[in-house]
């Protein structure tokens, strides 16, 4: 089924010039999360993610590990960067890499494009540069070392020493797209939140420069098509992958299909997505992406997360102990989509068993374990309802409704306090109307299978809302509630209908639950 609505959804693609920490771990999920909802809204859906493999940095470490620099990103991207999806349960359509062919040859022909219609020029350069940030950096980010540093310029956001690199180069005519782009800001939700956009606008208005596209003092990245002695600058190369990786130059029907898509991006690369990106398209005109998305910083210790730091977390250190899904949920719902986050084991751990334990995976426990004891596994047809009843199914509805209306926004983490409703009011529900009581005496038959049909309708409605954040334990509830025989695929489910009651099917065989969320015994 499908909606005819194309979404397609993009992570950044990712400098695999070290091991993924959790802050790539969380725009990945992010970025899942949204394509699982509309793909199981029945929307068009492509989600993009890949590694960006070119430019100076790569090159610096490949020699220093002794290797090529294919040699040293074949072995990251194998060893690490693959992984990691397995790892997080991430259901992407594509994986790109910026040095694969289809994405080489179709940079030529966008490069070519818009040196044909004028917007390329020759030149002649000299500014700082950071080798980490792959950018001349803007005065605003370039500060004055300390330490070992003292008396040399660094970058603001490595606090490494900059490099002052004097290279003739090409240039794009940045400085021209100004109005245009503060007219695209204006005029449309392109750049969210409101906070993201306002610096864009800020940045934009003290006024553009042309930008340096081509580097000729190193070799690692895709030839300038008309003269091979510069290649193209790597932030060129790595924005382009959006567009190349559904056809852009080779298959216009597939890119007329998909294009153009929405970005979700950190907010340290918020410019060149919402600057850079949208004025390359306009010169060669190509749409503009539907929006840009810039989520804060996970921050550890106070601070962002840094390998050079020691501040990095690999997310196996937490699936390994906690499992994918409260990876997933924790990231998601504990940290507003847009803003900063700080990481703590303390609180991943207390999440984990108030929430995840002790809420969800104890109502699914405890309302499949009644139906098996009290109605020899088959889920009971409900009666009458009472005002208590309706109040769940007003719950239901609504919450279903709202997160909806949140993953519009891109608020996954109101999606999941909406969804969490439900949670709380089956708990409070089945608590209130004890069903251990009413199995003791006979003329409560009735009533106990209506309070048994609310519990488990609620679940099934948890699971399908659910299962684009939390894949692997939203399918083992739905296996238990015996909707994958009564219903089909969890996957395959409308989740814009999910809050219409009465889906789970009276006489449906419950199975077994073993606890969708194990007590953690480990110290972390």
């Amino acid at each position: 089924m499908t909606s005819g609505r194309s979404f397609y959804i993009t992570t950044p693609i990712y400098y695999p010039s070290d091991v993924p920490h959790i802050g790539h771990g969380y725009t990945t999920v992010a970025v899942d999360t949204l394509a699982r909802w509309h793909r199981q809204a029945g929307d068009d859906t492509w989600m993009l993610t890949g590694t960006d493999e070119h430019g100076q940095k790569m090159m610096r470490a490949a020699a220093a590990n002794g290797v090529t620099p294919q040699e040293w990103v074949d072995k990251l991207v194998g060893e690490s960067w693959f992984p990691l999806l397995t790892t997080l349960d991430v259901a992407n359509d594509d994986f790109i890499r910026t040095t694969q062919e289809r994405h080489e040859e179709r940079v030529k022909k966008f490069v070519q494009a818009i040196y044909d219609r004028g917007y390329i020029y020759a030149g002649e350069y000299e500014a700082l540069y950071c080798v980490g940030c792959e950018e001349f950096k803007p005065e605003s980010e370039i500060v004055d070392g300390t330490g070992p540093f003292e008396g040399l310029k660094v970058c603001a956001i490595h606090s490494k020493p900059l490099e002052l690199l004097q290279e003739k180069n090409y240039f794009f005519k940045l400085s021209e797209f100004q109005d245009r782009l503060l007219e695209l800001y204006s005029s449309s939700d392109f750049i969210r939140p409101e906070s993201a956009r306002n610096e864009v606008v800020s940045f934009v208005k003290q006024g553009l420069k042309d930008l340096s596209i081509s580097r000729s003092a190193f070799d690692w990245g895709i030839t300038v098509p008309w003269d091979e002695s510069h290649v193209i600058y790597v932030w060129v190369d790595a924005l382009l992958n959006y567009a190349t990786a559904v056809g852009y130059g080779n298959d216009p029907e597939e890119f007329a299909r998909r294009w153009p898509a929405y970005h979700v991006v950190g907010k340290d690369i918020l410019r060149f997505h919402a600057v850079i990106w949208p004025a390359m398209l306009m010169a060669a005109g190509v749409d503009v992406p539907r929006g840009v998305f810039a989520h804060g910083w996970l921050l550890v210790g106070g601070e962002k997360m840094s390998k050079s730091k020691l501040t990095g977390i690999a997310p196996t250190e937490i699936t390994d102990v906690f499992g994918s899904d409260a990876y997933r949920f924790y990231f998601l719902s504990a940290i507003a989509f847009g803003q900063d986050g700080s990481f703590s084991w303390e609180d991943l751990s207390a999440r984990y068993q108030a929430e995840l334990a002790n809420g969800f995976g104890n109502l699914a426990s405890r309302t499949t374990a009644m139906i098996e004891r009290y109605f020899e596994g088959v889920v009971p047809p409900p009666g009458e309802y009472a005002e208590a009843d309706l109040r769940v199914q007003t719950t239901v509805a609504d919450a279903a409704a709202s997160a909806d209306a949140a993953i519009e926004r891109f608020r996954i983490d109101e999606a999941i306090t909406s969804i969490w409703t439900i949670v709380d009011a089956l708990n409070l529900y089945i608590t209130e109307n004890e069903p251990w009581a009413l199995a003791k005496d006979d003329a409560q038959r009735g009533r106990l299978g209506t309070v048994l049909y609310t519990a488990a309708e609620g679940l099934r409605a948890l699971a399908v809302l659910l299962s684009p954040v939390m894949p692997v334990s939203t399918e083992k509830l739905w296996i238990a509630l015996g909707a994958a025989e009564s219903l089909g695929r969890l996957q395959d489910q409308p989740i814009r209908e999910a809050g219409a009651w009465g889906g789970l099917k009276p006489g449906t065989s419950v199975n077994g639950l073993a606890p969708l969320f194990p007590r953690v015994e480990q110290s972390v």
